[in-house]
Parts: C-alpha cells; sequence; structure tokens
C-alpha cells in the first residue's frame, strides 16, 4: 500500500470511529456492535503504529495517553466559573422571578429550564487547530471558580468529548474561525457505571465511592488515564462561550448549537415563562429522576436572552440571572417491623429495615439500609422502634434516627448481629479497622452469580460468552453450585438453554477448556480473595509457584511477597483457612485448571536499593523497568524521599525528577538501569 493511501485508509477510519462515537455516547443509537468498533478501533492503532509520522492529536486512537500523569497543575479560568443562588420553594422562585423582571426593564423575560446534573463541572478549550476549525487543548475542573486542575489527558478518554471540531461546521453554524471556543458542562457517572465501579473497588478491598458525584470527581482526579477511559464516564455541555463571552443568541440557542458541534446536551430541557410552568417541569423532573440512569439533585432556571443576562449581571458570587432549584430530601416516619441482613455480590452483610409501608416522595417505601453492625449499634435499634426514613437522591432509602416519644413508644426486641452468613452459614470475619462483616465462602449462594461472572472476564479466566443472561440461566435450572461446576457442563444442558444451539454450546465449552491453561495468577484472581488483585495474584503466583506452596504459606511468608502487607496476608488466610473454598480448590484441580506458575528467578545486583521510575523510557515500559528491578532484588516506589537509592528518567520527566536533584539523589537514564542490572559499575 501506497503512502497515500495508507493516509487515506486512516482517515477514513477516523471519520467512521467518530461517527460512530457520538451516535453512541451522544446520541444513544448505536449502528454497529461493541466488537465491530473494536476492530476498526485496532486497525487503526495497527496503522498508526506503523506509520507515526501519520498520527495527529485529535485521532479517536490517541483518546488515551501512553503513560500516567505526575500531578495536575493549576490553570486560572478565562472567566469566573461563579455558583449559583438557590430556590428550595415555589415561594423562592416567585421572589426571583419578581426581581428579574424589575431589573431587566422592558427586555424580554423567558427562562430555559434544564435538569441540574449532580456531577463535577468542568471547562474545555479549543484553540484554533491551522486549517480553521480548532482543537481540544485544556480541560479543567471548576476548581475555585477561578483557577481550576489541568485534566486534559483525562479528558480526552470521555468519548462524548468531540478531540475537534472541522472548520466547515464552524462555518455552518456561523461561528467565527481562527479563534478558539470554550464549552462548559457537567461530567457525571451513570449510575451503571457506578455500580461497577464499586463492585470492582470492593473486590480490590478499596473504599467504596460514596454516591455517582464522588465517583465522578475521583475518576477525573486520576492520575492513570487508562483507568478514566475505563469508567465511562459522559459529558453534558450546557454553556458555549465565544471570545470570552456567553454565546449571544442565547441560552436556548446555545444548547442547540452545542448538539449541532458534536457535545452531549440533556434532552430534558424546556423554555418557560411562568413560574407556574417553572413549578410543572420541576415536578416531572422530580418524578421522572429515578428513572434517568443518572444523578440529578434539582433544576437550573437560565434566562433565555444574552441581552437581558448583561442587563441583570452579577452579585458578588452568582450570576442574577440564574438559580438553582434544589430537591429536598423526602422523609416519613414509619415502625420497624424487622431486622433482615442480605449478603451482597461481594460478601459484604448490610443490615436492612423491614418497615411498614410508608408514602415517601412518590413512593411506596417497606425497606430502608441500615448500613452496617456499627450503624446499628450506634441507633440503639430495637424490632419494633419508630423511626424516621429519608429517601433524597439515594436509590435506596435509609434510616437517619429513630423517633421516641409519647406518641412512638420504643420496641422491646433487640437485635443481633449474626456471626455465620445467612446464606451459607459459614463464620463471617470482620477484618481489623474495617466496619462491615463479610462471608468469605465464594461457594456462597448470595455471591455465586457474582463469582462466575468475575470468574468469566477477559482479564481473569477469559471465558467469551459467560455473560449475565447464560449464568442466570444456568443458576435457574441448577446446573452449576460453584465455578468448578463451570468444568462439568456438557453440550447437552448448554442446548438446553435459550438462544443456545449446538454451535453456540460447543463455542462456550471450548472457550472454558481453554480456560484451564490462563495459569496461577489469574486463577487466584478468579477465585474472587479480598484485595487480591490482577498484579498481587500475579506477584504471589511468581513467588509460590503453585496453590498448594500458597495455601500453606503463613502471614509472615505472604508479607515478604512485594506490595503484600498484613491486609492482604489475612485476606488470603482466611480465605484459605475455610474448609469449603480449599474444597473448591481441590475441586479445580479435578477439573484439570493448572495451578502452578514460572516462580520467578531472583538475582540479588539489585537488593537493598530503592527505584523511582518517571517519564517515558526509550524501550521499556513502567511495568517492564519494574519487573526487572523487582527481580534483581530491587525495590520500586512511587515517590522520591531521602531512602530513595536512585531515580531512573525519560522523556518528559516531571516533578520526580525535580525532587531527585533537590536531595542530590542519583539519577539514571534507561542505559544506566539496564548497566546496573548487568551488574556493570557506573561511571562516579
Amino acid at each position: 500500500m501506497t503512502d497515500s493511501a495508507v493516509a487515506r485508509k486512516i482517515e477514513n477510519l477516523r471519520h467512521q470511529l467518530r461517527h460512530h462515537e457520538h451516535l453512541y455516547y451522544v446520541l444513544d443509537a448505536p449502528e454497529i456492535t461493541d466488537a465491530a468498533y473494536d476492530a476498526l478501533m485496532n486497525e487503526l492503532k495497527r496503522l498508526e503504529s506503523a506509520h507515526p509520522e501519520l498520527v495527529t492529536p485529535d485521532s479517536p486512537a490517541q483518546r488515551v495517553g501512553g503513560k500516567p500523569a505526575e500531578g495536575f497543575k493549576k490553570a486560572r479560568h478565562s472567566r469566573s466559573m461563579l455558583s449559583l443562588d438557590n430556590a428550595y420553594s415555589a415561594e423562592e422562585l416567585a421572589d426571583w422571578d419578581r426581581r428579574v423582571r424589575e431589573l431587566a426593564g422592558d427586555l424580554p423575560v423567558e427562562y430555559a429550564a434544564e435538569l441540574k446534573l449532580d456531577g463535577l463541572s468542568v471547562a474545555l478549550r479549543y484553540d484554533p487547530a491551522g486549517d480553521g476549525g480548532v482543537r481540544l487543548t485544556m480541560g479543567l475542573t471548576r476548581g475555585d471558580g477561578q483557577t481550576g486542575e489541568d485534566v486534559t489527558s483525562n479528558i480526552r478518554t470521555i468519548r462524548s468529548v468531540p478531540l475537534s471540531i472541522s472548520a466547515d461546521l464552524l462555518q455552518k453554524l456561523r461561528l467565527p474561525q481562527g479563534q478558539g471556543i470554550e464549552v462548559r458542562g457537567e461530567v457525571v457517572m451513570p449510575e451503571a457505571a457506578f455500580l461497577r465501579v464499586n463492585e470492582e473497588r470492593e473486590r480490590e478491598g478499596l473504599p467504596a465511592f460514596v454516591n455517582p458525584r464522588n465517583s465522578a470527581a475521583g475518576t477525573l482526579r486520576t492520575l492513570e488515564p487508562s483507568i478514566v477511559a475505563n469508567r465511562r464516564l459522559v459529558f453534558f455541555a450546557y454553556f458555549l462561550l465565544v471570545e470570552g463571552e456567553y454565546f449571544v443568541a442565547g441560552q436556548t440557542a446555545t444548547l442547540e448549537t452545542l448538539a449541532a458541534l458534536g457535545f452531549r446536551v440533556n434532552p430534558h430541557r424546556r423554555r418557560v415563562t411562568t413560574v407556574e410552568e417553572m413549578i410543572e417541569f420541576i415536578d416531572k423532573a422530580e418524578s421522572e429522576r429515578s428513572s434517568l440512569g443518572y444523578e440529578i439533585d434539582g433544576v437550573v432556571l437560565k434566562v433565555d436572552a444574552h441581552a437581558t443576562q448583561q442587563r441583570l449581571g452579577y452579585t458578588g458570587r452568582a450570576p442574577r440571572w440564574a438559580i438553582a432549584y434544589k430537591f429536598t430530601a423526602k422523609a416519613g416516619v414509619t415502625r420497624v417491623n424487622g431486622i433482615t441482613v442480605q449478603v451482597g455480590r461481594t460478601g459484604k452483610l448490610t443490615p436492612v429495615a423491614e418497615l411498614a409501608p410508608v408514602f415517601i416522595g412518590g413512593t411506596t417505601v417497606s425497606r430502608a439500609t441500615l448500613h452496617n453492625a456499627d450503624f446499628l449499634s450506634g441507633l440503639g435499634l430495637r424490632v419494633g422502634d419508630w423511626v424516621k426514613v429519608e429517601r433524597g437522591g439515594d436509590v435506596i432509602p435509609k434510616v437517619v434516627e429513630v423517633v421516641a416519644d409519647a406518641e412512638h413508644p420504643r420496641g422491646e426486641q433487640p437485635f443481633a448481629f449474626p456471626s455465620l452468613c445467612p446464606e451459607c452459614q459459614i463464620p463471617v470475619v470482620r477484618a481489623e479497622g474495617e466496619v462491615d462483616w463479610r462471608c468469605v465462602n465464594a461457594n456462597c449462594p448470595a455471591k455465586l452469580r457474582e463469582s462466575l461472572l468475575h470468574f468469566g472476564r477477559r482479564e481473569v479466566m477469559n471465558i467469551e460468552g459467560l455473560g449475565e443472561a447464560v449464568v442466570q440461566q444456568l443458576l435457574d435450572r441448577g446446573l452449576v453450585h460453584s465455578v468448578a461446576d463451570l468444568y462439568a457442563l456438557t453440550e447437552e444442558q448448554l442446548v438446553g438453554l435459550d438462544r443456545f444451539a449446538e454451535k453456540s454450546a460447543r463455542a462456550l465449552l471450548d472457550q472454558i477448556a481453554s480456560s484451564k491453561r490462563a495459569g496461577l495468577g489469574r486463577v487466584l484472581m478468579g477465585l474472587g480473595i479480598r484485595f487480591v488483585g490482577e498484579r498481587t495474584a500475579e506477584l504471589l503466583a511468581q513467588e509460590f509457584g503453585s496453590i498448594d506452596a500458597l495455601m500453606a504459606a503463613s502471614a509472615e511468608e505472604l508479607e515478604r511477597v512485594e506490595e503484600v502487607g498484613p491486609r492482604i496476608s489475612q485476606a488470603v488466610l482466611e480465605f484459605f483457612a475455610q474448609p469449603a473454598n480449599r474444597a473448591l480448590v481441590d475441586s479445580l484441580k479435578r477439573a484439570g485448571v493448572e495451578m502452578t506458575a514460572e516462580k520467578r528467578q531472583r538475582t540479588a545486583q539489585l537488593t537493598g536499593l530503592t527505584f523511582v521510575l518517571t517519564g517515558t523510557l526509550p524501550t521499556l515500559t513502567r511495568d517492564e523497568a519494574k519487573q526487572k528491578i523487582e527481580a534483581a532484588g530491587g525495590k520500586t516506589a512511587g515517590s522520591v524521599s531521602k531512602r530513595t537509592s536512585y531515580v531512573v528518567a525519560g522523556e518528559e520527566a516531571g516533578s520526580k525528577l525535580d525532587k531527585a536533584r533537590e536531595l542530590e539523589i542519583p539519577v539514571l537514564d534507561e542505559a544506566g538501569l539496564l548497566a546496573l542490572l548487568a551488574g556493570q559499575s557506573l561511571p562516579g
């Protein structure tokens, strides 16, 4: 293929990918499957890798950077990102509407009503690209309103954010060419992604995010862009600045223009004129909030006309032409008829109050979470007590306090938190310093569905075809009672499932058979041991070489493994102390699943030395360099201190290199590191 043909093919692939990204991430109307999209993306990556001279910053294949950031720099906003004043009642809205009309005088007053998304406000700068179009150059968090954090590398991973806008499109929408624009909006995490992220964090022993907003904020401030990309954040645009000024056509026209530019704009919006129409929109939004798939905490009302906005101006902290109507948590008082304990997908035990039905916020509530044993103990809750229940932005109603007065007498039946799992009767455990009790039986019926799905994931045992629908049918028909039962499935059993013919049954069985050779590291991940993620599982596999050696290891032996501390060692010991889990390992062995790994051969060249890696090395990835250092007996650390022996620096090394020079710590390039690994002395 000639160079010009390659260039045309690359541009065609980019055009197709941008088209399908817009359909999927902006319009929610995909035309092709994920597999077909991945095939296009992989082909583009292959061609760009072979022809780096043809790579452009706005290519869909360049969304995720190759190396993590070392920290976020601060940058000033082009103009302040102000807060909004709040209203909580129709009366407060009427007062605001009156003030607006008085200040507006003879200028028109209509309002754009939009949902108030519960996410993280960001500003995106697009600068001239040289061809008449504009290209994304910076993404800033709101920060203090004057200065934000530069999270551009993470913003680029959000596929509802265009990386560039063509000159033709700018001209069509009558936007100035040769000048930059700025788009402001909200980054949110959909509820489905939020639940998935928290399940992953629990499996890794990390604290769960409190709500989707915290999760979106935490994700956007993650220093590894590839992690951000996997969490599927969504950007909704709602402001457009041209030449540093809000779009002069007005707010409704702004939203329409942003949509035409390729941004995702929330479809739940309306132009309203009276307070009555405002309340109608607010009531509708509140009634639909639980079905949106993302969190909202109110409605924003903005004066529509730009000229009227300018006349109204600003107070010291907020525009006079906009207000946020905030939903308030709905509450009710009802009686606790009983307390049950649920076992979650990761084994976490959660007490739940069984309530006399009470109508709160448009819904009849009969159950409410009690969070954990410590919360329950702090309430001093008894069966028969009267409690205040709130239903705010959370999907699950929650008990907030016990109500005790003459009309609401205390109950008489205390509640004892169970010492055995309610589902499998195995003793529950609570790690030191944690609030949650957990069942660590891998075959617990309450955990089995999630265990099977986790076991089949690509990064675990890689059993393609073992999705939610298949797993649910296997459970409903009693064909599996543990992950080991997957290896006893037959073609006849699978053909009996919905949408399964002989060919699809044989394909799944082939995938299951292939997974037997996945290796010890992946098996350890598949067992679902707390805190044991991909890297820890691989380190344990390389250190002990077999499942038998690992099960026989003491806490001291476990903690000799790189990155394994008391918390991880305790989780491993607790897991293998359960006879049911040892029985599961035996079942997997009998099924032919490989339970061994090649032990890491360590040398002693770097024993006692600690290295910090920074920047991009010429030939080694950061993980490869780290593995070589550890295999030679050295240690790696994430930050530079007086205990650091060497800093290994590549291109675009950041603050760690500056710190090394400040502390007079020796700095190596890749050649110097390889020389040390080869046992050569460095020139002194």
